[in-house]
């Protein structure tokens, strides 16, 4: 339950005319993760190489090329397409030879007629942009040309310029920028270079274009109008082309791949000039039928064996072995780390527990409600309905039920009370209508005992996993003796400052609840001031604390995080509580103040105010759903990540990858 699926490790060899017939039966079975071979050169085994492609692998990877290159005109990817009926891989490899060709000629030229109407496009851009300035000059654009003595300067400047030296100027006041032109002899360009330089001149590139401006803007006008046109009819053919070929193109992909996957598993391989052996692992229980279909597939002429050496866990594929109803939750593990082979999962914990959590925290009906809409309308989205997609959505779904579950204990809906007293806390504070209901507030310490007592929990537990976790994973010798006895040290010291508080200090007598808390106030004492809790809890501090200095002493420095880690789960009352404050605010500022006042004499304005109310209503409920969502969520997730996983769990497991294709698209 809280370790992954048993791996065993299997060597496999044959000659060379079975590889294919090798790689085919394993790639048909699709469970055999496989260790890459790596060619040490001289250092290795001699005669022993990688392994070379299967005859035809090129033609493949060509074929895939040119699919992947048609989807890329498409802009749609495998990835991308679901709820596509599957196809018969023999009807697709048939549209591999016949149909594949004729869309690619077709795509071919629609994409080079595109191209060359975007170039066309983007040049009728450049050449209008360049010839807009010269609009304002009363010239035509022969006149820019064509002189062998007189030179022309054109460009922008922050202001009209005096200039000394013979010349003939015109100037253009414009909100983007002034312009001027100036036509001088050569011989005194530089002069009027240093003139215009001071005014902060910026030449442009005179256009070689005759006839008047306004003919020249035209022309390209119109030029870039019916390259448009061509550009809008090549995209609505390449449009066309994709709902009629996407799925089709999806499918080939799919196969080319398995294809090339096959044909280039034995780069994967140790080869010699007559055998080859592959290296990887397995299910234990799918042992049997890879044996015997590679046995078959073969003639017999394969040898498998199960290797029983001591291999590094660190080396084993990691395949989740959890119950159906934890197996979304994976997805938040991956975000944090795989386990490793021989160390605890704690997957189902976090299945179990983030839902309550986020529960714990929002606890509304309405919110719940909302939240479950959400995820149901989510699913139709495109980007939700991949695997991990779809597994966010049901984590949600999750949420959204314990939100409503909880919602009901506390008995909220939308920071109102429903019909019944709060069944295990109440969190409404005193504001709006309800103030005279609930003058008292929230029962905010039980709410905080409670959320204490998780944290207190949750750190016990995690650090007996890391003494699970160290005996499991390190060398037995000393070092892994000191490390299980500082775990159990972190315990004993957790323990003994709680047995200390305990025995000193009353939950009744200082609040007034009774039940939540071990009240050791009353043992027996040993000396006036000094009970026999206390001395439990000295004890266990004092042997705590020195199980944790033998394995470093440096750790001692870090006692008070506990208290800070066991603190950290008050987040579950605060952040709840803080929620609870929104809703009820939201719910005063839109019936109190402008609701209830405008219905009780109802006008003009009144209705204005109706309006204005219900927005506010709408909006700040809106945003407290995305706050909740947010809140209950990322909180949930931390206190896991941070207060929890921190105390036993290492990660860094490589994922389980098994040769072999799943089909979404295709079906033998």
């Amino acid at each position: 339950m809280f370790q992954p699926k048993p791996m065993t490790h299997l060597l496999i060899a044959a000659p060379k005319e079975q590889m294919a017939s090798v790689v085919t039966e394993l790639y048909r079975h699709r469970v055999f993760h496989i260790t890459d071979f790596v060619d040490q050169g001289k250092e290795g085994y001699e005669g022993v190489r990688l392994g070379t492609p299967l005859e035809g692998a090129g033609e493949l990877s060509t074929s895939l090329l040119k699919i992947r290159s048609i989807e890329n005109v498409f802009q749609t990817s495998p990835e991308t397409l679901f709820d596509v009926p599957k196809r018969p891989v023999a009807t697709i490899r048939q549209a591999i030879e016949r149909e594949l060709p004729v869309i690619e000629a077709e795509v071919n030229d629609l994409t080079v007629q595109r191209s060359a109407a975007e170039s066309r496009i983007r040049e009728c851009e450049q050449r209008i942009t360049e010839l807009k300035p010269f609009a304002l000059v009363p010239l035509e654009m022969d006149l820019y040309h064509g002189y062998e003595s007189i030179s022309v300067l054109a460009g922008y400047i922050a202001k009209d310029v005096e200039i000394s030296v013979p010349h003939e100027k015109y100037y253009a006041a414009r909100k983007d920028g002034n312009f001027i032109v100036v036509f001088a002899e050569t011989k005194d360009v530089a002069e009027i270079e240093r003139i215009l330089a001071d005014s902060g001149f910026q030449s442009v590139t005179i256009p070689n274009e005759t006839g008047s401006v306004q003919a020249a803007v035209d022309k390209y006008t119109a030029d870039q109008s019916q390259a448009k046109a061509a550009f809008d009819d090549a995209n609505a053919k390449i449009s066309e082309l994709k709902a009629k070929y996407a799925d089709l193109l999806a499918a080939c992909d799919e196969v080319l791949s398995g294809d090339v996957e096959r044909a280039e598993a034995p780069l994967r391989f140790a080869t010699t000039e007559e055998a080859f052996v592959i290296d990887g692992w397995v299910p234990a229980d799918h042992i049997e039928p890879i044996t015997a279909g590679l046995n078959q597939a073969t003639g017999g002429r394969v040898y498998v064996t199960v290797d029983d050496d001591e291999i590094d866990a660190t080396a084993i594929p990691v395949e989740y072995n959890n119950p159906s109803f934890a197996k979304p939750t994976e997805l938040f593990m991956d975000v944090y780390a795989r386990p490793r082979y021989n160390e605890i999962d704690p997957t189902l914990i976090l299945a179990i527990m983030f839902p309550i959590f986020f529960g714990l925290i929002v606890g509304d009906v309405g919110y719940g409600i909302l939240f479950l809409i959400l995820a149901l309308f989510a699913r139709k989205l495109a980007m939700f309905k991949g695997e991990g997609g779809k597994n966010l959505i049901k984590i949600l779904v999750g949420s959204s039920i314990s939100t409503i579950f909880f919602g009901l204990l506390y008995s909220e809906c939308l920071g109102y009370s429903l019909p019944w007293h709060a069944i295990i806390c109440q969190r409404h504070l005193a504001i709006g209508a309800d103030a005279a209901a609930h003058a008292s507030g929230p029962d905010a310490m039980p709410l905080l005992i409670v959320s204490v007592w998780f944290g207190i929990i949750y750190i016990t537990l995690g650090r007996i996993f890391g003494m699970i976790n160290h005996y499991r994973m390190d060398h037995a010798g000393k070092h892994r003796t000191k490390a299980i006895l500082g775990q159990f040290g972190w315990i004993a010291i957790l323990w003994g400052l709680l047995v200390l508080v305990w025995s000193f200090f009353s939950m009744e007598q200082m609040f007034g609840i009774v039940g939540m808390m071990p009240d050791l106030t009353t043992a027996p004492m040993i000396v006036p001031g000094f009970s026999v809790a206390a001395l439990a809890g000295l004890i266990l501090l004092v042997v705590g604390c020195i199980l944790l200095a033998q394995e470093n002493v440096l750790d001692l420095m870090e006692i008070p995080t506990i208290i800070s880690h066991v603190l950290s789960f008050c987040r579950i009352a605060a952040v709840g509580l803080s929620s609870v404050a929104i809703a009820m605010v939201v719910n005063y500022l839109s019936f109190g103040m402008f609701i209830d006042p405008a219905l009780a004499n109802l006008d003009a304005v009144g209705v204005i105010m109706i309006i204005v109310g219900v927005l506010i209503f709408i909006c700040g409920h809106a945003l407290n759903v995305g706050l909740g969502i947010l809140g209950g969520g990322l909180h949930s997730i931390r206190l896991h990540y941070v207060e929890f996983f921190t105390k036993f769990y290492v990660g860094g497991g490589i994922k389980y990858n098994p040769f072999g294709l799943k089909r979404k698209f295709s079906e033998e």
